[in-house]
């Protein structure tokens, strides 16, 4: 039978207080349990390096609790259970067995799980932070019968789950961000377009941003540079201009416009005689951040984009790095014999892999200078009265691709610049 005590005894105080006592402890525990939980590793640390200063604070303290979260959601439950089984015991001193049910009932519905858990849901990381040495204790006090709980856990649902985002759930959350949407984001137009172009990049290829090789202006090797031509290429404002040799598919390298500073039209200098530049070959599905970061170490900003019908050296290895090497080195081989194509692929291949490791390691020590492990001149098509470059059989030029090209898919918008004619000036 249950001990009643009369009404403002010092029992019936003492009662009270531990009810009030037990409810706020279970609220506090609810409120925790959506509180922490629903906040990942990753939301933290993202908080604890580039949040406000005061969020900042709040995640450092967070996170070594939240680290193992079976451990504390185990902790979290038992002491929510606990209040929640002994709120009744008390309740039945003080009224009878329907009204301590239907008291505990409301009081924990009410007080112990929906205003703490509407108020930790809105504030839950300053909450979190303000208990996080009360929570220290209360998993040291429920180690023995958490931890085994936890460990059965682990093993069954995994440990160390972290939901990082793909591309397309990036691009979506960037867009939300922007002020655009009007769900108070404060990025722009412009920097939401430029993120969602570089996350994009990745999966665009060669083909998707060059330009077809039937629009593209080239010269011939064999011609001259006089008026008529030095003219055409004033009025096409290009930087680079490629050079083909025989047909405009058979693009062999490219002239700097800033070379012809000095050649006057009067002569009507041939144009082998002005310095030539070696032009990359890359595979049309070749990824355009490979090629960008090509274009990065300063050996062209120009490439001809071809079709491979098959490969020219055969393949002594399954390694990336080195398929990729076979796809971006210079064809100038011409009509030399297999074999000593085959010496020079092999050749090239080892400078690729030294200046790799070169830039690696400069990469590495924090350097920002560009360091050269070869002589500048080794980008120079050399002629020296040797038989021109011939296209091979087994490529076919499809396209040419440039830096601004990779830019303006960047950028998702196309660049003009001074030279440039659209609509608008017609």
């Amino acid at each position: 039978m249950a001990v009643e005590y009369s009404c403002c005894g010092s029992e019936f105080f003492i009662h009270i207080l531990i009810i009030v006592l037990l409810v706020m402890f279970a609220g506090m525990m609810s409120g925790l349990t959506l509180g922490l939980m629903s906040m990942s590793l990753v939301d933290l640390e993202v908080l604890a390096k580039s949040g406000t200063p005061k969020d900042r604070l709040h995640a450092a303290k967070i996170l070594p609790v939240v680290k193992n979260q079976h451990l504390l959601l185990c902790t979290l439950l038992i002491c929510n259970a606990a209040a929640m089984e002994t709120l009744p015991i008390f309740l039945d001193h003080l009224v009878t067995a329907w009204g301590a049910i239907l008291i505990s009932v409301t009081l924990i519905l009410l007080f112990g799980e929906i205003i703490p858990q509407s108020v930790c849901s809105r504030y839950g990381l300053a909450i979190g932070a303000t208990v996080a040495p009360v929570v220290r204790v209360l998993v040291f006090v429920c180690f023995p019968v958490a931890y085994p709980i936890s460990k059965l856990l682990d093993y069954l649902l995994g440990h160390g789950h972290v939901a990082l985002f793909r591309r397309a759930e990036l691009k979506t959350l960037v867009n939300m961000h922007g002020n655009e949407a009007g769900k108070g984001g404060e990025l722009t137009h412009d920097e939401t377009t430029i993120i969602a172009g570089a996350l994009e990049l990745t999966e665009k290829t060669a083909s998707d941003a060059m330009t077809p090789i039937s629009d593209t202006f080239a010269i011939d090797i064999n011609a001259k540079l006089d008026r008529d031509l030095m003219s055409l290429i004033l009025e096409k404002g290009h930087s680079r201009v490629p050079v083909y040799y025989e047909q405009p598919t058979n693009i062999i390298g490219l002239i700097l416009v800033k070379n012809l500073l000095t050649i006057h039209s009067e002569q009507e200098a041939p144009v082998k005689s002005v310095t030539i530049r070696r032009i990359p070959r890359v595979p049309e599905t070749m990824p355009l951040y490979d090629i960008l970061n090509e274009f990065q170490k300063g050996h062209s900003h120009m490439a001809v984009v071809v079709r491979r019908y098959k490969t020219t050296v055969e393949q002594t290895s399954s390694s990336p790095l080195e398929n990729q090497v076979k796809d971006v080195k210079l064809n100038i081989d011409g009509d030399k014999s297999s074999k000593e194509r085959i010496l020079k692929s092999k050749r090239s291949l080892q400078k690729w892999k030294s200046f790799s490791n070169s830039m690696n390691n400069s990469n590495k020590s924090g350097s920002r200078s560009k360091k050269w492990s070869k002589d500048i001149y080794s980008d120079i098509l050399q002629i020296d009265g040797s038989p021109l470059p011939k296209q091979p059989e087994e490529e076919e030029a499809v396209g040419i691709i440039t830096m601004e090209d990779l830019i303006e898919e960047l950028l998702q918008e196309e660049i003009f610049d001074e030279t440039d004619h659209h609509e608008e000036d017609l």
